[in-house]
This record gives C-alpha cells, structure tokens and sequence, in this order.
C-alpha cells in the first residue's frame, strides 16, 4: 500500500430511535462510533448506571419522513425511509495526471434494546421508547499515486467497494455485476476505464470535472465553519463565512493550467477566464532546468533558494533606490529571470535552488495577478484557490496571497480550503442521486483529529491502520526503535525560505516550513439533529471560546497544564476498566497519542482548524474514546454521589428553616462551593488528598464571604424576590447547565433546581450526552434525582412530573399521579462530550426545551468561564463558578484563585 498517503474520514454516526406513541414523534438518541473504521473492534459500551430517560439523537443521511413500518408494539420493526435509498452508492473517484483521490462510504447497523421502565412493567402506558436499528456509516476519504494505480485498484477490492463495501472473506470469490457503476472525474476517468473494467469489472461513469469541483466547494464552504483561511507571511486566519453571503465567488483551480470560475450558487457557475501558465508550467520548466523528478522534489528545493541572484530587482535598476514615485520598492521583483540576461553565466552556473524558487514565485505571482483581475472584472471580493498546484504549500500560498492583496491594494483577500484535495472526489461523490449530503449546515458537522495512518518523519510507514490492535502495535513499534511519533499527520523536514509575495521580507532569518500550512483533514461526522442554541442573541457573533490559543504563551502554558494532569489521567482511565493488561496497554497508547497531538499543535496551533481552549479539552476526550475509555471516573463519580447524596438530607431540612432571602444567598453560595469538585483543575486534584468530600465541601462553604470578585447577586436577587411589596413573576422555565457529579450536582445545583421548582419554575438540567472527566451525564441523572426524591416531596412530584422516577426505575409507584399538578423537572443531555460547551452545536432536544426558557443557569469553569463567559442571550442569564487555575483567574477577573464569579445578565 505504499501508494497511500492519508485516509481521513467522513463519519457518520449510528442512530438510535425511539417511538413514543403518545405523540407519535420520534426521539433521537446519542449512538457512540469508535473513530477508526475496524471489524472487530469493541463498540463503546455507555457507563454503567441509571438508564437517560430521554434520547438526544445524531442521526446520519437523509432522515426526512421517516416513519415506523408495521406495528409499534414489535420489539424492533423496521423504520422505513423513504427520502434514503439502502442502495447507495459506495464510491467515488477523482483520477488526476498526479494523484487518485477516492471517497468511499462504509455502511454499518447497530441495534441497541432499550430496557423496559418501571412504568411498562407495571402496565402503565406511557408509549414504548425502544431503540431500532437503521443505515449509518462514514465517508472515508483516501489519496493514491496515480502512478501506482494498482495499488488502488488493490484497496479498492480488498475492501470490496466496487460491491457495495460487501466483507471480503464471505464475498471475494463473487463475480461483480457487469452493470456496476463507479462515479469518476478528472482525465484519470477516461484514460483508465478499461483498467478498471479489466481488474474489477466495473464501469466508470464520467463526471464533469468543473461540475464536481464546484459541488465540493460549495459544500464544503456551507457546511465547514472553519474551512477557508487566508495565509500572509506565514500566518493562518480562518475566516468564517455566513453561507447566506457566500454567493457569489471566484474558484481558482490550479491544475496544470489554471480556471477561473465564477460561482454563483449550487449549480450555477461558469469558467470565466484561465491560464495554460500553472502547475504543469512550474513542474515541466523546473524539470528542465533543474533535472528534479518529481513536484515535490522541486517544491522542497524553493524552500532553500535566494531568487535575488536571477531575478532583476527594481533597485537593480535604480542603483539600490526604491522608485517611489509609483510606489515600488526596491525589493520589487521588476523582472522574473531578469538577471540571465546580462550574467555571463551557462545554466548550470546557477543553484537549482534558485531556479526553482524564481520559477514558483513567477508563477504564483502570475496566477495571483490575473485571478484579482478577475474578481475585479466581476465585482468578485472572495477568491479560493486550490488544485494541485496548491496542495498546502505555505510559499505559493503567501506569493499568492501576496499577489491579490498587492493589486487590490488590500481590498480582495485570496482564501485557501482545508480540504481543497478532496473537492472533485467529493463532488463526484455527490453526483448520485442519493448521496445524503444536501443541506448540512456547518453546525451539523462535528470535526475530531484520530491518530490516523502511520506518519512519521513526513513519511509513510506501513499500509493505513485497520483497528485498534493495529494502531497501538504501530505505536509500540516506534516506540521500541526510539523513532519519535511527532503527529499524526505527515511532517516534513525543516526547510526556509523567505517570507511573502514581491518583495524579500525585511527581517532577517525569517524562515517559513514549506510544510507549515499542511493542514489536518479531520474526520467530519454528520450529524443533522444538531441544532444552533436558539436563545444565542446572536449566533454569528458568538465566539465559544473565552481563551484564544493563538497567543503562543497562552498555549504553551496549556500544553504544560494538560501535559502534567496527562499522568494522572491515564491512571485513572486505567483503574476504570479494572487495571487489565490491555487497559494498560491501552492508557499507553493515549498518553502517546495525546502528546503527539499536543506536539503538533505546539509547532502547527492552526494544524486543526481555530483552536481555542474548548477544543483542546474536548480533543483530549475524543483522543480517551479513540482507545476506548468510555468513562475515566466512573468509579470516582459514583462513590463522590454516594457519599454526597448521604448528606443531602440534613442540608435540604437546614435550608427549609431559612428565611426566602437567606435562604437564595445560601443556595448560591452552595453551587459556588461545591464547585470546588473539579478532577479537572490540578488545585482541586491536590485537595482530595486533604480530606473527605464532605470536609472540603463545609470548607469551601465556610469561605464563601462577599463580595465576590464577581458579584451580581444582589440583582439577582431583586429579579426573584421584588424589593419591597413587589414581588416579580417567576421565570417559566430554567436551564440549568450542570457541571461536576457529587457534591456539585447534589449539593449545589439540585438545591437551587428545588428552589426553582418550588416557586413554580419548570427546570431543565442540562447534561454532558458523553462522559468527560467528572462531569456528570444526562445518562447518570435521573438515577440521582430519583435518590434525592426519596427524601424531598418538591423534587418526587416534579420528577414525577418530568417522567424521571419512572426512567429512574424507582421500585415504588406510591404517590404517583399521572397528571402532576407539580411543574416539572426534566433532564436533556446537550449533544456533546466535553468539560466546555459550543452553543452553535446542541442536541435538537436541548434546542427544543429552551424555545420555553427565560432564564439560563450556566455552572461551572468549563462552561461559565473557558467557554460562554461573553456569551449574550435573549433571556436572563446566570453564571456561576469557582475559579480553580491562577492563571485564568488573572487573565479572566483580575483576581486570584478560588475566587467566585455570579455574573447576573438580565435581559435588557
């Protein structure tokens, strides 16, 4: 397989659907997918505990109609869709004069057996909410030398997706059908079907290259936030563009030669201009002139040339002035190979070096100039570039990106695509008639980073990674040969160059990697239920992250942060899963993932899109649940819950003897400390050595002194209690956005929930819908509200009310009434699986509860303070939590740590 160069995918997760006939609507469920593609790998088990009583679903392809098949009450009928045909088409290709690439959709079920509540056993109807199986699967996307087309022809039947993807133990032997049809673009596609027909027996069926193109583009532009970024002098920044505002844009595909289309929506595109001066120019001219055999030979030779010694310079010709008078400098390239003329010097008198990088900056400068000239003919501002040509260069694109800002004057900006590569593949791929890719919008797509095929040293060792087993031998391998895994992407050796467009950068010793722009393809899951959090004042302003990762100091101190608690964590997620042999094994290959992980966003931070904080936390997740740890502190989580919930008794009758208002600053100052709880925060992490949970907790609780560094409570306080004889209305609904399991959810958060409740409130907890750290999950509340239920009657009749007892399975139906006068209590799982929160992506079940909700209760640092402290929202808005790191509690209030932020945003 040595022609393979990377295989990253387009997951699709599994779905899992249940029916409630009452209403005669379809919940949707968080399924959890393994990243790799394997057979035989362990699918990820949900932790051990209560069952979540409502589903939050990531449902794949097109789900429009889809309806239940025959009778409801069959354990698992067949759910009929009728806008996704089970015929679909497995594969795609792009067959270019350099390169093959190749999207392949993998198909897989899954069937999950929901158990049956209390409810059900008891013969109370409440509908049936089973789990059924239906079509999932991802989009693989993989690149060959087309030079070695065998090599994927080999790929190609050892995967059997010229049979629609069929096993190829049971099927090999299988004559394939003789109407089999495979969809291809690119010259490739004619002049090697008759291979195709000879080795696989299929028929490829030709797609217009500029057709495809522009359907990948414009897909992936609508549905990628952070897809297109401009690249000046070496520095990246991603743009993000409004999908209602993308239309219309100049493509510049730099082939061989070079189009200019002009696009004007889905479908709608002409070639408006071009140049046969492109990549096939740079390559045939270098290879004359230079005798290197390959592009990237020829590339890689730029990075250490000085085009001053061919290239006549404007000083050159005003004796080392600028020529000011029409703005030139005198670094102004005024002639490309303009000193060849007057050296007497033969060919081979001049570094291959400098050739090249004098031929490249021609070119690009060229391709640059006449795309603006374009734009400018058409009244275009955005510009994308891509092709070959291109393919992540940092220099062509800083000479490119140099050429448009230089002739625009700084009023066009040319834009580059993350994944450029796989356009015309992926536009083929779309040219089925069923392809369930229409429509996705960019916060229905989730993008994570696995350790992918084996990359070391900006090569290839090995064929791609098949499973788990796999992966973590080829860890070990390297690991024993004292090779260091660096990413897991490729890397190519350190080279130089100077920095950006016409004129050779004034600061000396700048270098620029000539791989520094190659940025990572990630692994794009679908998931269409992910909605925008419709009480974001304004989603296209908001920005997550509070911490920005592009300050190279605020990222190192994360890296040493993440590296020191990455012990500690490996040892936990270990003990998880019993401290097994393979565990162990297992917890190694993390760490090592981790690092590598770290290791290339330390020397690449736009290596992975935008990175802000949150998105560090929550690769540092994805990476546990790549090797399979589905929940690091289960154990941790259950014991702290235990031993909380044992108390929670004596605190709700102390509560109940206060006064309304002393009572509130009580419950307030509860969350606060028992915010402490974090498993995340080193500080907190040394307090458990210290004493129990509830020592620290009484601790905690008996500093709490106002003020507060940041202490809005007494506005709170005048919005739920009036001042005087005036006593305000109560909120409708709340969402209370949960944080840590133990002492922080039982003694912090659902005290003030109770407070809510008993003021008529309607409260939603909002939940993690996969475990991170020691959050708590949507999965593991109900059981603990159930607990706490038995000891408080507010919470009993709003759990009653909310059908959490009954998906609790408490063993009691005394007091049970079917229309609780109560408001109830209901829980929701948020759609994600990290410490933060993105409110651009939230399950459809959380969007739905907060269409009723005016007030927001957001705990905790990963949610209050890394993520959302800016956030603005269209109802009242609470933020609470301990600040448990100096450093952000500096940066954040000015303050210190274990300070309290009550940050009270009323709606205005």
């Amino acid at each position: 397989m040595a022609g393979l160069t990377e295989d990253p995918e387009l997951g699709i997760n599994d779905i899992k659907e249940e029916t409630e006939r009452n209403n005669k609507r379809i919940d949707k469920k968080v399924g959890v997918v393994a990243e790799e593609s394997v057979q035989g790998e362990r699918e990820m088990a949900p932790p051990a505990g209560g069952l979540i009583h409502r589903s939050g679903s990531r449902p794949q392809l097109d789900l429009s109609k889809a309806a239940i098949q025959g009778n409801f009450e069959e354990r698992n009928p067949t759910i009929l869709l009728p806008n996704q045909s089970d015929d679909i088409s497995h594969l795609a290709l792009d067959i270019g004069g350099s390169l093959i690439k190749l999207v392949y959709f993998s198909r897989h079920e899954d069937q999950s057996i929901r158990k049956k509540t209390v409810k059900e056993r008891l013969g109370i109807s409440n509908g049936n909410r089973r789990s059924y199986p239906i079509l999932g699967g991802r989009l693989h996307f993989v690149k060959f030398e087309t030079s070695k087309i065998n090599d994927c022809l080999d790929f190609i039947y050892s995967k059997q997706l010229h049979r629609g993807g069929m096993d190829a133990r049971w099927h090999s032997e299988l004559p394939a059908n003789e109407n089999t049809v495979i969809k291809a673009t690119g010259g490739g596609a004619y002049k090697f079907a008759d291979l195709f027909k000879e080795r696989l027996g299929v028929s490829l069926d030709k797609e217009d290259e500029m057709n495809c193109l522009v359907a990948g583009a414009n897909f992936l532009l609508k549905a990628i936030r952070h897809e297109a970024f401009t690249h000046m002098e070496g520095h990246k920044e991603f743009v993000q563009i409004d999908h209602n505002e993308l239309f219309p844009y100049l493509l510049v595909n730099v082939g061989s030669g070079v189009s200019m289309i002009k696009v004007d929506g889905d479908g709608k595109f002409q070639r408006v201009s071009g140049t046969n001066v492109g990549g096939g120019t740079y390559w045939g001219l270098g290879r004359l002139l230079t005798k290197c055999k390959s592009f990237d030979d020829l590339l890689e030779l730029s990075q250490r040339g000085n085009n001053r010694t061919i290239d006549m310079l404007v000083g050159d010709i005003y004796g080392g002035m600028d020529y000011s008078k029409i703005g030139l400098s005198a670094s102004t390239i005024a002639s490309s190979f303009g000193k060849a003329i007057s050296d007497n010097k033969e060919l081979e008198d001049y570094r291959p070096e400098d050739i090249s990088l004098s031929l490249l900056r021609m070119i690009s400068y060229n391709i640059g100039q006449i795309s603006y000239l374009n734009a400018l003919l058409f009244g275009i501002k955005r510009i994308f570039f891509g092709g070959f040509f291109i393919r992540g260069h940092a220099y062509t694109m800083d000479t490119i990106s140099f050429a448009v800002h230089f002739w625009s004057k700084g009023e066009a900006q040319a834009m580059f695509l993350r994944h450029e590569g796989f356009l015309g593949a992926l536009g083929a791929f779309m040219s089925y008639e069923k392809h369930g890719l229409d429509d996705l919008m960019a916060h229905q797509l989730v993008e994570r980073f696995p350790m992918g095929a084996p990359y070391t040293g900006g090569k290839i060792h090995g064929p791609p990674l098949g499973d788990l087993n796999e992966k973590i031998s080829w860890m070990e391998k390297f690991l024993q040969k004292g090779t260091e895994i660096t990413a897991p992407v490729p890397m190519a050796p350190p080279g130089t160059t100077g920095l950006g467009g016409f004129e050779v950068p004034s600061s000396k010793g700048g270098t620029l990697r000539s791989d520094a722009s190659a940025l990572n393809v990630g692994v794009l899951h679908l998931v269409p239920s992910l909605e925008v959090f419709p009480l974001l004042a304004d989603p296209k302003t908001y920005e997550p992250n509070t911490i920005d990762l592009s300050d190279h100091s605020e990222f190192e101190y994360w890296f040493t942060v993440l590296s020191e608690h990455l012990q500690d964590l490996v040892d936990k997620a270990v003990a998880s899963e019993g401290g097994t042999d393979d565990a162990k094994r297992r917890g190694d290959a993390f760490a090592r993932a981790f690092s590598a992980h770290l290791a290339r966003l330390l020397e690449e931070p736009a290596a992975y899109g935008k990175l802000g904080l949150a998105n560090l936390l929550e690769l540092r997740e994805e990476c546990l649940r790549e090797f399979q740890f589905v929940d690091a502190y289960r154990s941790i989580k259950q014991r702290e819950n235990e031993a909380s919930l044992a108390v929670l008794p004596d605190l709700l009758i102390e509560l109940d003897s206060m006064s309304e208002e002393t009572r509130l600053l009580t419950l307030i100052e509860g969350v606060l400390a028992a915010n402490i709880f974090d498993w995340g925060a080193r500080a907190c992490v040394d307090l458990y050595h210290k004493g129990t949970i509830i020592e620290i907790y009484r601790m905690s609780r008996n500093k709490m002194q106002r003020p507060w560094r940041v202490d809005d409570f007494d506005v709170f306080k005048e919005r739920m209690l009036g001042s005087g004889d005036k006593k305000p209305p109560p909120h409708r609904r709340a969402l209370l956005f949960v944080d840590n399991a133990g002492a922080d959810v039982v003694l912090g958060m659902l005290p003030l929930a109770r407070e809510l409740l008993r003021r008529g409130t309607e409260v939603v907890l909002v939940a993690n819908s996969l475990p991170a750290l020691n959050d708590v999950t949507a999965m593991e509340l109900p059981e603990i509200v159930a607990e706490a239920a038995k000891h408080c009657d507010i919470l009993r009749r709003a759990a009653e009310a909310g059908g959490l007892l009954v998906d609790a399975m408490i063993n009691t139906l005394d007091g049970y009434k079917e229309n609780s006068s109560s408001v109830p209590l209901m829980v929701v799982e948020n759609g994600c699986g990290s410490p933060c929160i993105d409110l651009r992506q939230v399950s459809s079940e959380l969007a739905a509860a907060a269409k009723d909700a005016d007030l927001i209760i957001l705990e905790g640092m990963g949610r209050a303070l890394h993520t959302n402290f800016n956030g603005r929202f269209k109802c009242d808005a609470l933020k609470l939590a301990m600040v448990k790191n100096q450093r952000l509690a500096e940066k954040l209030i000015n303050g210190n740590i274990y300070d309290c932020v009550c940050r009270y945003e009323p709606l205005r």
